[in-house]
């Protein structure tokens, strides 16, 4: 039978990053031409011209970033400097985002360079104090800032590599799919996906590797007919897990998946050229990519609509670490070569986050990493706060041992770029502490009247916005795609608290700290708000609250002389009011009873009913359970009747038994029912490890509008604050029983 044929969409699979796909004008144009002419041009392969190029570029910049201007021309470059990353923001080219970088540092450098030499002379002990915890918080921001323009301003964007026509020169892979304590349910679509990546069968092993050590698992292992690993302790958890299982096994390369993420069947094909091309290639990385939202996603309703928290770090930081051939392995939908792997002595086990520590020796061993920015796994997210905020104190801590035991500064076997990317990944869990001096230093002013700044505000303006402004432009050109403006400053000021601590003791106790699983699969049942994990944001949000009171108050009485120095602290005060209300509206939970989620996706599809009747639609969504289907408007079947559901791959066709748990209005819902062990990975091939699954989803959200995106912002800081009194109400004022809900 033929399949249906999905709605033409003439753009479909064109996609152009960072680019728009109006028509140029002609002076967007020439500009182009021009701009890529002067990236070609040979003058940049000599090695003399280079570096004399540098030393000017250096001398001028040094000049022009600390010459010192009065506040009127340093107001007139500012302006033109904010008019003039305007209009480059709207010409498409790798060139013209280069430019736009250097003008933010100029602005960037100017700003801190005056802000440590002209702003610091505190008259006070309190001033002293908070003065320089802000001042050391720009810092840290301005040296983030910085390291980022230098890991993205060139992503590498590397293609795959075709294989040998003659699969036999294929090399041999073991398949690693680690668990501990998740359920059957969320571990079967990944072994079913293994079991069925496009690989020669005598060259391809899949093995389970249960830290749980459940029959359950081993049975499951037996009747699908893959390998079961398990161990008699937890040593090391998962890098003690797959070092066993490394000891146990003899395939040249390995790939490893946590037990949530499926493969695609395409997945070792897409990767695998890389390391028939590069003999010295010891680690490959895919992103990670996920079919359920995260709880910013859930509990904020923006899943589909705005990338998500990882995307930044998968869409373009990984792909800028490539550059430098500093590309970090994260655990999951990765592989790795054999012998490079126990030449450093296995996955690394000094520290709680194995996978990047791993990256790193293999680096200092002289090997290549590489990134492949072709989404070829999805896996699940975490279902509720406390379980994400718990996953990101993980990487904290680890990522602070690494700081402390391992730091890429010290030590022989890496490049300046390679340190710097190694170094920047550690750095980015630092922003704890900055984050909540942010949060918390205007109302320094409008409590104690202290004066973090000695300069007054108009100076503070002249310098402070250009370089807020035209960083804010130049980041959503750089990485518009992967992370919204201003979102950023939500996520950190969910986590800054919870990471602070966990941090600070590694590096002062690099042994503490244990490994924690992180929860998938589960439900939740009933939507509530956690007090527990929002007590930070509440102090915060309840200080800022009273600074707004209390600004207002001295502006009544007239008790403070100073209303410029009010104003722009009180406009930073309502700033941060608004960041924790978004914050404060993740913290409300909401409900999920599904252990298995949908996926959005338009699948060719066919019913064929009792009487012989074959009907043609298509999905609109499926999970390990059951499918959502588009019918004809007239198409009637009662619950529970018992139907047929074809999915298609081509030009192949694959049957399962199902159940109608719904009809109405065009929309059909069926639960798959007695699926044979071949039916259920018949239809894991079908459908989540399909080889474009996630290829037309991933990575193509809409280019960052800032002021759309401050829009959002405030719509759910508002609501946020709303969720906030009803809650507070609901506790003061329980409701009864027989009211509930």
């Amino acid at each position: 039978m033929t399949a249906p044929t999905p709605p033409k969409d003439p753009m479909r699979g064109v996609h152009v990053q960072g680019q728009s796909t109006e028509p140029l004008s002609k002076s967007q144009s020439t500009w182009l031409n021009v701009s890529e002419s002067l990236l070609n041009s040979p003058l940049w392969d000599n090695p003399i011209s280079k570096g004399l190029l540098g030393l000017i570029a250096l001398a001028l910049a040094y000049s022009v970033m600390s010459s010192p201007l009065s506040l009127v021309s340093q107001s007139v470059l500012g302006l033109v400097t904010v008019l003039v990353i305007f209009f480059l923001r709207k010409i498409p080219g790798r060139f013209t985002t280069i430019v736009m970088i250097c003008f933010s540092l100029l602005m960037s450098v100017r700003y801190i360079w005056w802000r440590m030499n002209d702003t610091l002379g505190f008259e006070t002990p309190l001033e002293t104090f908070f003065g320089y915890a802000l001042a050391g918080a720009e810092f840290y921001a301005f040296v983030v800032l910085v390291i980022a323009y230098f890991q993205t301003a060139w992503p590498l964007e590397r293609k795959p590599v075709p294989l040998p026509k003659n699969n036999q020169l294929w090399p041999t892979v073991d398949v690693f799919i680690t668990t501990f304590n998740e359920p059957l349910d969320v571990v079967r679509q990944s072994v079913f996906s293994a079991k069925s990546l496009d690989w020669p069968a005598d060259k391809l092993k899949v093995y389970l590797l249960d830290d749980g050590r459940r029959d359950e698992f081993r049975k499951f292992c037996f009747e699908a007919g893959i390998n079961y690993i398990t161990r008699e302790n937890n040593t090391h958890a998962k890098a003690g897990n797959l070092n066993n299982a490394l000891r146990q096994t003899k395939g040249e390369f390995v790939a490893v998946f946590d037990c949530d993420h499926i493969p695609a069947r395409s997945f070792l094909q897409v990767c695998m050229g890389w390391f028939v091309k590069d003999k010295n290639l010891a680690m490959l990385q895919t992103p990670h990519v996920f079919f359920s939202p995260d709880p910013f996603e859930k509990n904020l309703e923006t899943y589909l609509r705005m990338p998500n928290e990882s995307e930044l770090f998968y869409g373009i930081v990984q792909d800028g670490n490539d550059l430098w051939n500093a590309t970090m392995f994260c655990g999951s939908c990765a592989i790795m070569r054999r012998a490079p792997l126990m030449e450093i002595g296995g996955v690394a086990t000094e520290t709680v986050t194995e996978d990047a520590h791993t990256s790193l020796k293999l680096s200092r061993a002289g090997y290549n990493t590489c990134y492949l920015k072709v989404p070829q796994a999805a896996g699940l997210s975490t279902e509720s706060l406390s379980a994400h905020v718990r996953q990101r104190i993980r990487w904290a801590r680890g990522l602070a041992q690494i700081a402390r035991l391992d730091n890429p500064f010290v030590g022989a076997g890496l490049s300046l770029g390679q340190r710097i990317c190694y170094f920047s990944s550690m750095l980015h869990f630092f922003y704890g502490l900055p984050r909540l001096i942010f949060l918390t230093a205007p109302l320094a002013y409008v409590f104690f009247g202290a004066r973090l700044f000695q300069a007054d505000a108009y100076s503070i303006m002249a310098y402070a916005l250009p370089s807020l402004i035209v960083a804010s432009i130049t980041n959503s050109r750089v990485q518009g795609k992967f992370r919204y403006s201003f979102w950023n400053e939500v996520y950190e000021s969910v986590l800054a608290w919870y990471i602070l601590l966990p941090v600070v003791g590694a590096l002062l106790r690099p042994s503490s700290g244990g490994f924690n699983v992180t929860a998938k699969g589960g439900v939740i049942e009933r939507s509530y708000f956690d007090w527990g994990i929002s007590r930070p944001y509440l102090f915060l949000l309840a200080g800022n609250l009273a600074g707004i009171v209390m600004g207002l108050s001295d502006f009544i009485t007239g008790a403070e002389n100073d209303y410029p120095t009010l104003f722009f602290n009180m406009f930073w005060i309502l700033y941060n009011v608004l960041i924790l209300c978004a914050s404060l509206a993740v913290a409300s939970e909401t409900r999920q009873i599904r252990a298995n989620p949908r996926v959005a996706a338009w699948l060719p599809a066919s019913l064929k009913l009792n009487d012989g009747k074959v009907i043609t639609c298509h999905t609109d969504d499926f999970s390990a359970q059951g499918l959502g289907l588009s019918i004809p408007a007239n198409l009637v079947l009662e619950k529970d009747t018992r139907i047929s559901v074809s999915l298609y791959r081509g030009t192949d066709e694959a049957a399962f038994p199902a159940v109608v748990t719904f009809c109405g209005r065009g929309r059909l819902g069926v639960r798959f029912e007695g699926l044979t062990l071949e039916q259920e990975t018949e239809l894991t091939g079908m459908t989540f490890s399909r080889a474009d699954a996630w290829i037309s989803t991933w990575g193509q959200k809409q280019q960052d509008k800032p002021l759309t995106a401050f829009k959002l912002i405030v719509t759910i800081g508002r609501r946020g604050f709303k969720q906030l009194l009803r809650n507070i109400f609901h506790t003061v004022f329980p409701p009864r029983a027989d009211k509930a809900p």
